[in-house]
């Protein structure tokens, strides 16, 4: 019997559970924090994909290795985090080794934070929460890029209309050009240094009414996805948002080759 003979009433193996690192300091303060148990009871229940989480606070994110051998990394809101540096290590590993990724919010700000410092040479940009000092400024102040500014008008709480560009996985996972997100945020890029991080090869590809820059992805990327926006809070989580279920799919892809003999 070859090795692609299967014998009479053998089943397919089950696919393996894929590993999702939660990188975020976990509280019962943030409203997403408590959404994940649902989330993944339904996309598990719901949509039959076999993934679990496992939080991972943002200090023991800055060990090396931290995150490797997982399937996908969520990183989280909840911003400003214990640890800027585990944070930006989880995302860069993600990012360079090609494991599925998704950032909400505070980690739609740092997934940023991290191209513009390791792929795009900005080893000054900083985040204005982080950085109490140049808080009061955007762009270039006192010598630090600040990439990440307070919004001129504070998300917090609020729902906004989104435009997708077309042929992004943005719109494509949305399945129309336009939705209503909601948010819980302070804090944005600063519009005067997107242009660097576009030609570092990051694509912005959905924007706010006044054309400010809500969702991030890395083409040739297996799944990168970041949003500054809350899909995690859309509905009551028992239906999860597409930007989710894709994720979750990446994962289970991504278990999946990890398991496949060489």
């Amino acid at each position: 019997m070859t090795s692609e003979t299967r014998s009479a009433g053998a089943r397919p193996a089950r696919p393996r559970t894929a590993r999702i690192a939660l990188i975020g300091d976990r509280s019962p303060a943030v409203r997403s924090h408590q959404r994940v148990p649902v989330l993944f009871g339904a996309l598990r229940e719901r949509h039959g994909l076999p993934v679990d989480a496992y939080w991972i606070p943002t200090e023991d994110a800055e060990l090396p290795g931290a995150v490797t051998g997982f399937d996908a990394v969520w990183a989280l809101p909840g911003s400003p985090y214990r640890s800027e540096a585990g944070a930006l290590a989880a995302i860069r590993t993600a990012r360079e080794d090609g494991i599925p990724f998704l950032g909400t919010c505070g980690g739609f700000q740092h997934a940023l934070l991290e191209f513009a410092r390791d792929a795009c040479g900005l080893a000054r940009a900083r985040h204005a929460e982080n950085d109490p000092e140049a808080a009061g400024g955007s762009g270039s102040a006192g010598g630090t890029d600040i990439l990440i500014a307070p919004l001129s008008c504070s998300l917090v709480g609020r729902e906004g209309r989104l435009r997708t560009l077309p042929g992004s996985l943005a719109e494509r996972l949305l399945g129309s050009r336009e939705s209503v997100e909601r948010y819980h945020c302070a804090y944005g890029p600063v519009r005067a240094l997107v242009p660097r991080l576009e030609e570092g090869g990051m694509r912005f590809t959905a924007h706010d009414s006044e054309g400010e820059p809500r969702v991030a992805e890395l083409p040739g990327h297996p799944f990168y996805l970041a949003a500054l926006f809350q899909p995690e809070l859309a509905g009551d989580g028992t239906v999860p948002h597409p930007y989710l279920r894709a994720f979750a799919e990446a994962a289970v892809r991504h278990a999946g080759q990890a398991n496949s003999p060489v």
